[in-house]
């Protein structure tokens, strides 16, 4: 059965409503600056995981941004799971949703300071369904990483750890990496050739024993990427915290991915050549299922469920 999204409600500034009726204006920061900080958690059976270290990261971005949500971290987490149980209803028992924050500085004023809040900021929060079939294929095969010829945004300029909404970058690094394969993921490289992370995602590489992801420094510290680390820690994995560069990723025994929604996206190919021996590796398995028992729920096997349907 398909998941309906138009029964969901979506809490906006103090109120639910549904998704037809859930507008701000067209002065919002959101709209005239791209002025907005946000989270996405994900549900595994119907209940959040890791939504206080998403909340916590959210008030970190709205601290260093400096927007004022006017509501606790508790409160905003009471909001949020509200909204949950007021839509899981409406959620079918096998399938599971994304669980969005949208924070803005609130109404702009034309010409004016931009660094002054001449409102209450806007809070939007709302579930959607998460549908897993774009990324289905890529657990058993394996995706293509490339390297578009942008690089990330340097974090002297905004550092990545702030989660914002402004998807630019990111975006049309996606268009660069498409051109030389319709279903390729992206790497986004700093300006010395290092490593980031994708448009959504942390990138590992598993090399000599050692399971290696690029500091935080110029990439977004994931809650994805921290569960990876817990994981590989209680499988008696090494890890490192390291800078490497694409030489490191075409030598690599495994390559994989980690991001909200589909926790473990491998990766089997480096522009244009295998990772490995091109094949999703050992490692990445025990990881996934290490992952698949902690929120006791196969991952693997509920993204598979969505092709096709979606």
């Amino acid at each position: 059965m398909k998941h309906d999204a138009s029964k969901h409600l979506v809490y906006l500034n103090g109120t639910m409503l549904p998704p037809h009726e859930a507008k701000i204006s067209v002065f919002d920061t959101a709209v005239t600056l791209g002025d907005t900080m946000t989270e996405s958690t994900r549900t595994f059976g119907h209940i959040p995981f890791k939504l206080d270290a998403h909340i916590a990261r959210l008030y970190k971005s709205m601290k260093v941004s400096r927007i004022n949500p006017a509501l606790s971290p508790e409160e905003m987490t009471k909001i949020t799971l509200d909204v949950l149980a007021a839509n899981l209803p409406h959620v079918p028992a096998q399938e599971d949703v994304w669980i969005t924050h949208n924070i803005s500085r609130g109404m702009w004023a034309a010409g004016a300071d931009p660094t002054v809040q001449r409102s209450q900021a806007t809070i939007i929060i709302h579930t959607t369904p998460l549908i897993l079939a774009d990324w289905a294929g890529f657990y058993t095969q394996g995706c293509h990483a490339v390297t578009p010829f942008s690089r990330a945004i340097p974090t002297q300029s905004l550092d990545a750890r702030i989660k914002n909404r402004s998807r630019l970058a990111y975006t049309l690094a996606e268009f660069e990496v498409k051109l030389v394969d319709p279903k390729a993921q992206s790497i986004l490289l700093d300006i010395d050739g290092n490593v980031t992370e994708n448009k959504g995602g942390n990138f590992f590489i598993y090399a000599d024993g050692v399971l290696k992801t690029p500091h935080a420094r110029g990439a977004l510290a994931g809650i994805s990427r921290e569960t990876a680390l817990e994981l590989a820690t209680e499988l008696g994995i090494p890890t490192q915290i390291t800078d490497f560069q694409p030489y490191d990723i075409y030598t690599a025994d495994e390559a994989f991915f980690t991001s909200t929604p589909y926790c473990i996206m491998p990766a089997t190919k480096f522009n244009g050549l295998p990772v490995g021996d091109g094949a999703v590796g050992p490692v990445t398995q025990r990881l996934l299922q290490a992952w698949s028992q902690r929120v006791e729920m196969d991952i693997v096997a509920q993204a598979q469920r969505h092709v096709g349907l979606y």
